[in-house]
C-alpha cells in the first residue's frame, strides 16, 4: 500500500485538496484515503469508486494493478472517473469499514451524489471490465429507444432488460421509473421509448404506460403497469428470478444464480445427472411444483451433478445417492431427501410446508479415539461433550484453512495441558466446516469463535486475547466449580505481563 499523508491534521482543507491534485498528477491515479479524508473527498463528488482491501488479502494484491490501470483510463473519460481505495483492515479505518458492511476484502463501492448513493459494484476484476462497467455507470441509468435497431442491440438471450412505454418524457409515471432505474442500475438495463410498435413480442397489447420486463426464460417476457417505486422494483426483482434456477457450467447462469442464493425465500434445490436418461420427467414434474408454490416465499434450483460438487461439497452431503432433494431456510435448518424420485417431490415439499420433516445436521463421525488435550466435538457429539456434560467447557469453533485458527492452537493445546488433571473443565474445538451447531447459540460471523459454556449452564462469548494466560484468567473468573482442581497452572497477573 500507498504511504499515506502524515501531516493531514496540520494542514488546512486547501493544502489536502493541493496535495491530492498533486498525488494525481503525478500518474498516480488511484487516490489514498483513509478515515481523516475520506468523508470530505467522497462529498466533493458526485461519482467515486472507492476500494475497500486489508494489505494482507491475495485477491486484493491481484486487484491492485488492474484497479490502477483502469484509473489511469478512466482519468481521460469525459468527465474523469475518480477511483480510490482505503486498507480497511488498519485499526483508524475500521469505523469506516463498519459504517459501510465490508464483510470480505477487495469489496468496491460506488458512491453517488457527495456520498449520499452507495451502491456495490458488480463488474469484472480486470482493467477493460472495470473500465467498460464505469463508463456505463456513468452514464444515463435508462438508454432512450429509438429504433427497432435499439432495441435488437440491447435484448439477447442471457440478460434482463426492463423497458418503460410513455406517451412524453415527463410527468409522475416517467419520474418513477427514472428513479426505479437509477436506484437498481447496478442490477439490471433499462430503455424507455415513445413507440410501443419497437418492442418485440405482442407490443399491440400496450396502450398505455407499460413497464415491460424481457428475460432469456420462462415467459420471456411480463407486463407491469403500476408505477409506484416500491410497487415497480419488487415487480422487476419477482420477475427477474427464473421459477427454476438453474446451476450449471454455463456462465450466462452466473446472475440468476446470485439472485436464487441472495434471496429471503426458503431454498428448495435438486442435484440429478444432467446426461442421465430421467432427467426430462424429473425437470418437468420440478418446475411444475415450483410453479405451484410460486410466490409463496420458496425458490427452487435445479443443479447438475457434475457442476454442483462445491455447493454439495459446502452443504456437506455427497451426490451418491441423487437425485438429491435439499431445503434450507432461513434459521438454519436443512432437510435432506436421497434418491428423490420425481412423482414425490411434491409430497416431499408438502412434508417440509406442514412442519412434517426431521431436520439434517451436517456432521463428522463420533472419533473412536478421543486423547488429544484439545477434545474433538462434532454435530454429533455436541450435546453429551458440551451441553449436558455438567462440566465447563471452552469451545473454539474453527476452519481447517484459517490462518488465525492455525496460530492459535498451539495456545489452546497449552491452555488444555494446564486443565489436565481439573475434571471440571474441558478444552474443545469443532470444525465449522464441516458440522451444523444451532446458530441462535452460537454466533459464528468468523474464525476463530470461541465460546465457554459454564457447568452451571450460561454461555459465554470469549473476545479477549488470545494468550494462554488471558483464557485462562477467563476460564477461571468465570467457571463454575463442582470439585476442587488438584493443579491448574495460575495465569500471572495483568500487571505482570
Amino acid at each position: 500500500m500507498a504511504s499515506r499523508v502524515s501531516v493531514g491534521q496540520l494542514l488546512s482543507v486547501s493544502m489536502m485538496l493541493l496535495l491530492i491534485t498533486v498525488s494525481v498528477a503525478a500518474d498516480d491515479h488511484v487516490l489514498t484515503l483513509d478515515h481523516t479524508n475520506f468523508t470530505d473527498t467522497v462529498s466533493r463528488h458526485n461519482f467515486i469508486v472507492v476500494e475497500f482491501y486489508a494489505p494482507w488479502c491475495g485477491h486484493c494484491m491481484k486487484l491492485a494493478p488492474e484497479y490502477e490501470k483502469a484509473g489511469s483510463v478512466l482519468s481521460s473519460h469525459d468527465p474523469p472517473v475518480v477511483l480510490a481505495k482505503v486498507d480497511a483492515n488498519k485499526e483508524s479505518n475500521k469505523e469506516l469499514a463498519n459504517k459501510y458492511e465490508i464483510q470480505g476484502f477487495p469489496t468496491i463501492k460506488i458512491f453517488r451524489n457527495g456520498g449520499k448513493n452507495v451502491q456495490e459494484f458488480k463488474g469484472p476484476r480486470e482493467a477493460d471490465g472495470i473500465v467498460a462497467y464505469l463508463k456505463k455507470e456513468t452514464g444515463p441509468a435508462s438508454v432512450e429507444i429509438k429504433s427497432v435497431e435499439d432495441i435488437t442491440s440491447l435484448i439477447n438471450d442471457s440478460k434482463i432488460f426492463v423497458v418503460g412505454v410513455f406517451p412524453k418524457f415527463s410527468g409522475e409515471e416517467f419520474e418513477n421509473f427514472s428513479a426505479l432505474a437509477e436506484k437498481l442500475r447496478s442490477d439490471y438495463e433499462f430503455g424507455h421509448t415513445l413507440d410501443a410498435k419497437l418492442l418485440p413480442k405482442d407490443e399491440l397489447s400496450v396502450n398505455r404506460p407499460t413497464i415491460r420486463l424481457f428475460k432469456p426464460f420462462d415467459e420471456l417476457f411480463v407486463d407491469f403497469q403500476d408505477f409506484q417505486v416500491d410497487a415497480m422494483q419488487k415487480f422487476v426483482e419477482a420477475a427477474s428470478v427464473p421459477i427454476v434456477t438453474l446451476y450449471t457450467k454455463d456462465p450466462s447462469n452466473h446472475p440468476f444464480l446470485m439472485k436464487f442464493f441472495e434471496s429471503p425465500n426458503d431454498k428448495v434445490m435438486a442435484f440429478i445427472n444432467f446426461t442421465g436418461e430421467h432427467l426430462d420427467a424429473f425437470k418437468s414434474k420440478f418446475k411444475d411444483v415450483a410453479t405451484a408454490y410460486r410466490g409463496k416465499g420458496v425458490s427452487f434450483l435445479l443443479g447438475d451433478l457434475e457442476a454442483s460438487q462445491g455447493v454439495l461439497q459446502y452443504y456437506g452431503v455427497k451426490g451418491d445417492e441423487a437425485p438429491l432433494g435439499y431445503i434450507q431456510n432461513n434459521d438454519g435448518q436443512k432437510y435432506l431427501k436421497t434418491k428423490l424420485n420425481p412423482d414425490h417431490i411434491a409430497t416431499w415439499l408438502k412434508d417440509y410446508m406442514d412442519g412434517n420433516l426431521k431436520p439434517f445436521v451436517k456432521s463428522e463421525p463420533i472419533p473412536e479415539i478421543n486423547n488429544e488435550p484439545v477434545k474433538v466435538v462434532v454435530s454429533d457429539s455436541l450435546q453429551a461433550m458440551v451441553f449436558n456434560s455438567g462440566k465447563n467447557v471452552l469451545l473454539e469453533f474453527y476452519a481447517p484453512w484459517c490462518g488465525h485458527c492455525q496460530k492459535l492452537a498451539p495456545i489452546l493445546d497449552e491452555v488444555a495441558v494446564s486443565y489436565e488433571n481439573d475434571p471440571d473443565v474441558i478444552i474443545a474445538k469443532l470444525d465449522a466446516t464441516a458440522n451444523d451447531f444451532p446458530n441462535d447459540t452460537f454466533d459464528v460471523q468468523g474464525f476463530p469463535t470461541l465460546y465457554f459454556k459454564t457447568a452451571g449452564g450460561n454461555m459465554l462469548q470469549y473476545d479477549g486475547d488470545r494468550t494462554k494466560e488471558d483464557i485462562i484468567d477467563f476460564i477461571q473468573n468465570n467457571r463454575d466449580k463442582t470439585t476442587q482442581p488438584s493443579s491448574v497452572e495460575s495465569a500471572p497477573e495483568k500487571d505482570e505481563l
